[in-house]
């Protein structure tokens, strides 16, 4: 009997499927644990859970799921525009702004082709260039931060997207407006730049790349719901465009691909500007608070500009696994090259004590 790979994509073969963070139903599973006693500090979520205003939205939203969705999403998508001061041609939405990534692979990647990431960048960006034959190019991150100049000239005839993630996620370095100013200088047209932006509502000066949207250079912005909106069980996000680069990655797309309800959440939402004001503030508070106290454990961390903080601790599996044991759930970082540290979302206040008070446990300071 033949086997199924003989006809498979043969990239698909050695690639290595994402792992996301542990669900509290599954670690309640396998240790015997109460659901309600277990954190999850492992996803970034948004703690405080979504907007009350998002949540009516949605409940009001399901009395119609026997109508299909509005295919072009024209509510959502001409709100967003409006708050950036762009047209409703210039936004994509996506099942997440993975989806919008995958949008861009099936426009613009083909076997032979490359992308560039930085050495410690979002995984998601590799695995979906190999998806399309494509390979990767990782530079080098001094420090944990993007090195732009080394990634522009890292450039090849056969380089056709740069993912920069800003804030950068698992570490939470942040690079400047001038240096992305420089970085765009040198980036030729056969190049698609992404910034991906899932954090860009955490800072307090964001850098403006929506600027080369306006310009028309071939830039797409990624935003999400998932984070400081609290909504990433509806996996909604969205690519900032010039229109002419949002009509090719709209003929990816898939019809219907935002349900009613995602789109209902996502409008209520994105419109609760104190939600979002009360996220931010104690997503401020608890990264002081958890640094603070990672400074007089006397272990290293990046400084984080997003809502997570990365922390060396030695071997990041066993502390992962032994901190779930007592229901808290973090995220190793070795799948990352990062063997040694953990990456630990910021909660709420008494999720951030307990978090502590189980790492010094399971460290026996």
């Amino acid at each position: 009997m033949s086997n199924i790979w003989d006809f498979a994509n043969s990239q698909l073969k050695d690639l290595v499927a994402y792992e996301p963070g542990k669900p509290i139903d599954e670690v309640a599973r396998e240790r015997g644990l109460n659901p309600e006693d277990i954190i999850k500090m492992a996803s970034n979520e948004n703690p405080l859970g979504p907007s009350p205003k998002a949540q009516a939205a949605m409940t009001a939203a399901c009395g119609d799921v026997h109508i299909y969705p509005d295919g072009g999403s024209y509510k959502l998508r001409n709100a967003i525009a409006q708050k950036f001061g762009l047209e409703m041609g210039n936004v994509i939405l996506g099942s997440g702004s993975n989806e919008v990534i995958e949008f861009i692979g099936h426009a613009f990647l083909k076997a032979g082709d490359n992308i560039i990431t930085a050495e410690h960048a979002f995984l998601v960006y590799k695995l979906m260039a190999k998806v399309f034959g494509s390979n990767t190019i990782e530079v080098p991150d001094p420090g944990y931060v993007h090195d732009l100049d080394a990634m522009a000239a890292a450039i090849t005839p056969q380089t056709k997207e740069i993912f920069i993630a800003n804030p950068n996620n698992p570490t939470g370095t942040l690079v400047t407006q001038e240096q992305i100013d420089r970085f765009m200088a040198k980036v030729p047209d056969h190049v698609v730049v992404v910034f991906d932006e899932a954090y860009y509502e955490f800072l307090d000066n964001p850098p403006d790349t929506l600027k080369y949207v306006r310009e028309g250079r071939n830039v797409v912005v990624l935003r999400t719901f998932s984070k400081i909106q609290g909504l990433a069980g509806l996996r909604i996000g969205y690519g900032l465009a010039s229109k002419e680069l949002i009509e090719v990655l709209q003929r990816t797309r898939q019809p219907f691909n935002i349900n009613s309800i995602a789109q209902a959440g996502a409008l209520a939402g994105l419109l609760d500007d104190e939600h979002q004001a009360k996220t931010k503030r104690i997503t401020d508070e608890g990264r002081s608070y958890l640094q603070t106290e990672f400074a007089h454990l006397g272990l290293e961390f990046i400084p984080s500009f997003a809502n997570f903080v990365l922390v060396k601790v030695g071997d990041g599996n066993a502390v992962f696994k032994a901190m779930m044991d007592k229901g808290v759930i973090v995220r190793a970082m070795a799948a990352y090259k990062l063997p040694q540290w953990v990456r630990i979302s910021i909660g709420t206040m008494p999720q951030n004590e307990r978090c502590i008070a189980v790492l010094k446990e399971v460290l026996g300071k």
